[in-house]
């Protein structure tokens, strides 16, 4: 079979399969398509795929057509955090700014401290840190990636149960878009290159000052026009970016908070956003699944991945019932709110994958993670469904 024909096979497969297993199991409860989507890319690796049916995977995913995969995926995920950016709303968050920073901070603080702990346990077995990873970025990588808040997938959560537009999910929205600032401001400070930081101070320099050019061409011309306008300015940031040392998706954040969502119709914003998540996303979720790795032992990686995620749940559960203390949150909103921002999927694989490319992180880390990440966005739903039909009340109250 030609290249092309055993591509597309390739294509078939990771586009039919997740959505039958989804709509013929009506999995959406626990795992809505996204999920099932990670779930199938892992399940379509090296790791379970490869290892039961090794020539069927070595025919499929070629080297040939693994490079093919993953042109596309870097496309889709840079759109991808170029829209997370752009949704970005830090207006709410500073009209808020107390009650804002007192959540946000806690909420991400606290299971940053529980993730790092794990990962210098992890620190004391070998097989976890990437050749080109020193102690303090793995311990702050595994860290951050136990605190992240995944800011696109909390929103189609919010829609689904019908709460994103109401008083709870726009302040979720507000703790939300200030750790993910955080987020991306940490992942730049652990991928700073002392040997290249001239490279990464210009390329910081002449993104202010270009991007302060783009900003006022951007206001001046019709939205039509910024439709085509805003991918130039994509894949500027992240050539900058990557040429630094920086990363291509660190470059693609930042393209997109520089930009305004009210440039854009709401409406236009989240069909963009759907669709890619329709015909793109697929791509980098199967993408993902052939970098998963269990050499150092499946026990070993699932151990791993357990303990990181209690860090995680934990973590942030506990950050957000201090917060609760300091501003007198009603009984159970703590948990509510803990549990909505525990939800992590795209972002945190996102940013295992950049520590996975940096090898900061070994294959066996990132499967760890991968699998942390899945879980944890599976018990959001099914947890936050029962304390929601309890507290009615807390989903129209403002503060």
């Amino acid at each position: 079979m030609s290249t092309t024909e055993i591509y597309l096979i390739a294509l078939l497969i990771i586009f039919s399969v997740p959505y039958l297993i989804w709509r013929l199991g009506r999995t959406d409860y626990f795992a809505p398509l996204v999920v099932v989507q990670i779930i199938t890319g892992i399940l379509l690796g090296p790791g379970v795929l490869g290892a039961a049916f090794p020539e069927y995977y070595e025919f499929v995913f070629n080297p040939t057509v693994i490079d093919g995969l993953n042109g596309v995926a870097w496309w889709a995920v840079m759109v991808f955090v170029w829209i997370a950016g752009i949704e970005l709303d830090l207006h709410q968050a500073w009209q808020h700014r107390k009650e804002s920073g007192i959540t946000a901070g806690l909420a991400l603080s606290v299971p940053l401290a529980f993730g790092s702990a794990a990962a210098i346990g992890m620190l004391m077995f070998p097989g976890w840190v990437g050749p080109n990873g020193q102690p303090w970025q793995f311990v702050l990588g595994i860290g951050m990636a136990c605190a992240v808040t995944a800011l696109p997938i909390l929103i189609l959560l919010m829609e689904k149960i019908e709460i994103l537009r109401q008083p709870i999910g726009q302040r979720i929205l507000r703790y939300a878009s200030i750790d993910d600032i955080a987020i991306w401001g940490v992942l730049a400070l652990i991928l700073m290159d002392w040997d290249r930081v001239g490279k990464q101070a210009g390329f910081l320099l002449a993104f202010l000052v270009v991007g302060y050019a783009f900003r006022r061409l951007m206001v001046r011309i019709p939205e039509r026009d910024r439709w085509y306008c805003g991918p130039i300015w994509l894949a500027a940031c992240a050539l900058g970016a990557d040429w630094a040392g920086l990363h291509y998706m660190v470059g693609a954040f930042l393209a997109g908070v520089s930009m305004d969502s009210h440039w854009f119709k709401q409406v236009d914003m989240d069909a963009l956003r759907g669709n890619v998540l329709l015909v793109l996303m697929p791509v980098f979720f199967l993408s993902t699944g052939l970098r998963t790795n269990w050499e150092v032992g499946g026990t070993a990686v699932l151990i791993a991945a357990a303990v990181l995620l209690v860090a995680s749940v934990t973590g942030k559960l506990i950050g957000t019932n201090i917060a609760g203390r300091v501003l007198k949150w009603q009984p159970g909103e703590a948990s509510l709110i803990g549990w909505l921002l525990q939800t992590k999927a795209l972002i945190m694989i996102i940013f295992a994958n950049i520590l996975l490319d940096k090898q900061i992180i070994t294959n066996e880390t990132f499967t760890a993670l991968l699998l942390m990440a899945v879980a944890s966005t599976m018990l959001t739903i099914p947890v936050v469904t029962p304390k929601l039909a309890r507290m009615r009340e807390v989903v129209f109250r403002s503060k």
